[in-house]
């Protein structure tokens, strides 16, 4: 489907839903008898004048750019704050008009069912657009022909995770080397097409509609030339970002009077959104443990029971800056499980006791952490605080793994959701790059996604 086509589907679902929302609306401020009115006020002329409304203010704060596999709670999230502003400036225009006239009524409640009705109405159809659309692109339908761009090793890794996610809608057609030495080879069945010089002919020749680059650093230099040659085509350009690159986690462009800059180590939260990031892990951590605490009970009488040892086990981490803390969490394992030193958890790890698989599956062991939390020394939200002895160690081995303690580690963090438990140093390589993402990418709306996802994973007992 062409953008303008999936604009104009996507204005009409929201015309039909916003005018059910003020049906609903309607109905419900003449038909409950919670109301007033001396005359019935008229039904067709202000829904053709808010349905425009909406229309407009979607428009305008973007929510008819074109959609393709963008983040359905991202959508959602401007959806909520411009349902709640438009229906503000709604009943506030409503309530001036009526203000002399007999049909007024200003109850706050009509404020509320309003605003719930359009709400949920626009989101529902919203939903129901997404879907069929991820499932048609799923299905093959509408997707984009697609190039990888760069150095063989890395063009493979970011195959391999494009050919993950097929809702991503890439359709990869070839590979794009930085010289011709490959070319005519094959990768899953996917052929090399040439260097960097040949890209120009390729996207004319396949209909390349995306160009995915994955250089390594060594490489950036080739940058401006592949972007080059993406110039005069309508081709989106998206750039795999690099572990070692400055950008991914230690740079954030800003401008000063138009002219850009890269600012190094920024402010990562606004002072207002990092108080109240606090009261919420605060609020939430003090709930969680008086809320439970019958349940907390019981889990320590059968941590005591399955196996010796105490029931809470303790740790030093690092900290935000650097600072070393004591982390309290349900002792999983056997009382002596590092006898041999600090060693990673593996899978299926022989020390985990009985008890200990259960509370890892469902994450309960780290629900003492909320201690931590109310101490300051942790987050909700944050990268997962690491032991000492592999912080020294993998800050030598991995470039920019000390940006991570920039932060208060957290309970729970990108990287949880999105990647496996640590076994290997490439795992942590991995979870850095999410967490370096988090760092530059953090507002309470990603901790609240974030929070969103973790209980998700809970719910289906995705731990270990």
């Amino acid at each position: 489907m062409s953008n303008r086509r999936e604009i104009l589907v996507l204005c009409i679902a929201d015309l039909i839903t916003v005018s059910a929302g003020w049906t609903l609306y309607f109905m419900f401020r003449i038909s409950s008898g919670l109301f007033d009115l001396s005359a019935e006020p008229d039904f067709w002329a202000p829904m053709v004048a808010v349905s425009a409304f909406w229309l407009l203010l979607f428009f305008v704060v973007g929510l008819y750019r074109p959609w393709y596999a963008a983040s359905r709670f991202d959508e959602l999230a401007l959806l909520f704050k411009t349902v709640l502003v438009g229906s503000m400036i709604l009943f506030f225009a409503v309530f001036l008009d009526d203000a002399g006239k007999p049909t007024g009524t200003n109850s706050r409640l009509l404020i509320a069912v309003y605003w719930a009705d359009v709400l949920i109405m626009v989101s529902a159809g919203r939903m129901v657009l997404r879907s069929v659309q991820r499932r048609m692109l799923i299905a093959g339908i509408g997707v984009h022909n697609t190039l990888i761009v760069g150095s063989s090793a890395r063009s493979r890794d970011l195959c391999g995770e494009v050919e993950k996610y097929p809702a991503l809608g890439y359709r990869i057609v070839g590979f794009v080397g930085l010289d011709r030495r490959r070319a005519g080879q094959r990768y899953r069945k996917i052929p090399v097409m040439g260097g960097i010089d040949d890209l120009t002919g390729v996207i004319e020749r396949e209909d390349v509609r995306e160009v995915l680059v994955a250089l390594d650093s060594a490489d950036h230099d080739r940058l401006l030339d592949i972007i080059g040659k993406c110039n005069g085509h309508k081709v989106s350009i998206k750039i795999m970002p690099d572990l070692y690159d400055i950008i991914s986690g230690q740079a954030r462009t800003n401008q000063i009077y138009g002219f850009p800059l890269i600012e190094i180590t920024p402010q990562l939260m606004p002072p207002w959104e990092e108080a109240t990031k606090r009261l919420i892990d605060v609020a939430v951590s003090a709930l969680v443990l008086i809320a439970g605490f019958p349940l907390w009970v019981l889990v320590a009488v059968i941590i005591k029971l399955d196996s010796r040892g105490p029931v809470l086990y303790r740790q030093d981490r690092v900290g935000k800056d650097g600072a070393p803390f004591n982390i309290v969490k349900f002792r999983s394992m056997q009382k002596d499980a590092e006898l041999k030193g600090p060693q990673w958890a593996g899978h299926r790890d022989p020390r985990v006791t009985r008890c200990g698989k259960i509370l890892r599956q469902l994450h309960l062991d780290e629900i003492p952490q909320m201690i931590n939390v109310l101490k300051g020394d942790m987050s909700l939200i944050g990268p997962r605080p690491e032991r000492p002895v592999f912080v020294q160690r993998l800050s030598q081995e991995i470039p920019l793994y000390q940006r991570r303690l920039k932060v208060r580690p957290g309970i729970t963090g990108w990287a949880q959701v999105k990647q496996k438990y640590d076994e290997t140093i490439d795992d942590v390589k991995k979870k850095v790059q999410y967490d370096l993402f988090y760092i530059e990418n953090m507002s309470l709306r990603m901790d609240f996604k974030i929070l969103l996802s973790t209980a998700y994973h809970v719910l289906l007992g995705r731990g270990r």
